[in-house]
């Protein structure tokens, strides 16, 4: 893994993830708890033994560039290992990333410095688990130009990715990006073989695509939409099929991109025996921890009327957390959350720092960093009173509040 060198591409605006995104990136929205998105791949490359990485940032890339520079500089650059982060620096021109390769092309310069052999091209808005270093040595292995990780979804989702058809040397002979009518996979048409986003490349022939697709002013700059298509019929692109390395079965994958998929892939999460393992002390996934207390729960008054207890059940409760006499089911709780007293929430995740007050009933909602809900309110529970407030609700009746929502009593919080 020496030579081979981990891009991760760190720079979308994350607008369907509003208002989420108002403020941080995609990949530093929080996740699970205690994590960012984009510990995920970082994670991935570190347990595959890939030590060499650049995350290319663009919009909105404050809190990601702290949330990295204070959990993930513990690689020592004597030994050519290092987590770098490239903003836009205009090298080639002064416009913004066009593309997925476009941001690519326009970090050539820093990317041929570490004088890689391969290159892995990374989303870092993904959640999934996945040993890079069985991709990395099956191209090696194939001699293959491209090699493109793939695994099947549904014919509707396929509409929201890029379609390979494949022969049977894995060899992809037809990519289409997220195309209206995606071609089934051979002998299952309730699906379709779709790109994961994730790529090795040689080096050198990445360049050379970088660079002749960078004079065409009719291409989008993109890998799905320009370069994997214009390279299929004239080499060798081969597909890497995504699967649990010790079952052999797909692995867990999730595509975050969504409010709707976002709070899916979390209650995923507080399920008996989630298909995503947190607690895999062969697998682990970092990311920052403050100096944070253990959690707290408060109260277990049955001679009170009503009784008060401090409760959670399946739920995940990060530090600092106190549930002070209120009741917390299937539930995701960040940092340093209050819960008071006679408050319930259910089905719920809620951010860093948020309180709920005394009685507050809280349902299907995600509730972003530091709002304050006053005793008694409802979330959840009308979403036409929702919407009147100010809140989003989502077509399929998640409730979400904004960092920015403040309330009368809390307005000088």
């Amino acid at each position: 893994m020496k030579r081979v060198l981990a891009l991760i591409l760190a720079g979308g605006k994350g607008t369907r993830l509003e208002p989420l995104t108002r403020e941080r990136a995609k990949p530093a929205v929080p996740f699970g708890a205690a994590y960012r998105i984009i510990d995920f791949p970082l994670s991935n490359c570190i347990n595959s033994g890939l030590r060499r990485i650049l995350v290319l940032t663009q919009y909105k890339a404050t809190s990601l560039d702290r949330h990295i520079n204070l959990g993930w500089r513990f690689l020592c650059r004597e030994l050519d290992e290092f987590i770098d982060i490239l903003p836009p620096q205009q090298r080639i021109g002064e416009a913004w990333y066009r593309g997925t390769a476009d941001a690519v092309y326009q970090n050539i310069y820093s990317i041929e410095k570490t004088r890689p052999d391969l290159i892995l091209i990374l989303a870092g808005d993904h959640i999934y688990k996945m040993d890079y270093s069985v991709m990395i040595d099956e191209h090696v292995r194939s001699g293959a130009d491209v090699t493109i990780g793939s695994l099947p979804v549904s014919l509707a989702e396929g509409t929201q990715f890029g379609v390979m058809q494949i022969d049977a040397n894995q060899r992809v002979v037809q990519f289409r990006e997220k195309p209206s009518d995606p071609d089934p996979m051979p002998g299952d048409s309730t699906h379709c073989l779709a790109s994961m986003g994730i790529y090795v490349f040689n080096a050198n022939f990445m360049f050379d695509q970088l660079c002749r697709d960078a004079t065409n002013h009719q291409s989008a700059h993109d890998f799905g939409r320009n370069i994997i298509p214009g390279v299929i019929n004239t080499h060798f692109v081969r597909a890497f099929p995504f699967r649990d390395k010790n079952t052999g079965s797909t692995s867990y994958w999730r595509d975050v991109g969504t409010l709707e998929a976002y709070y899916e892939a979390n209650m995923d999460l507080v399920a008996v025996n989630p298909e995503l393992n947190l607690y895999d002390s062969t697998w682990p996934i970092r990311t920052y921890q403050p100096a944070d207390p253990p959690p707290k729960f408060v109260f277990a008054d049955h001679d009170w009327h009503p009784p008060r207890t401090g409760v959670a059940y399946d739920s995940l409760i990060s530090g600092g957390c106190i549930i002070s006499g209120g009741r917390v089911r299937r539930s995701i709780l960040s940092r340093n959350v209050r819960v008071e007293e006679y408050a319930e929430v259910d089905d719920s995740i809620l951010l860093d720092y948020v309180q709920i007050g005394r009685g507050a009933k809280i349902k299907r909602a995600i509730i972003d960093k530091g709002v304050h809900i006053p005793d008694g309110e409802l979330v959840g529970f009308d979403h036409a009173a929702d919407a009147a407030k100010g809140y989003l609700v989502t077509e399929t009746g998640l409730t979400v509040i904004a960092k920015v929502v403040t309330f009368p009593e809390a307005s000088g919080s």
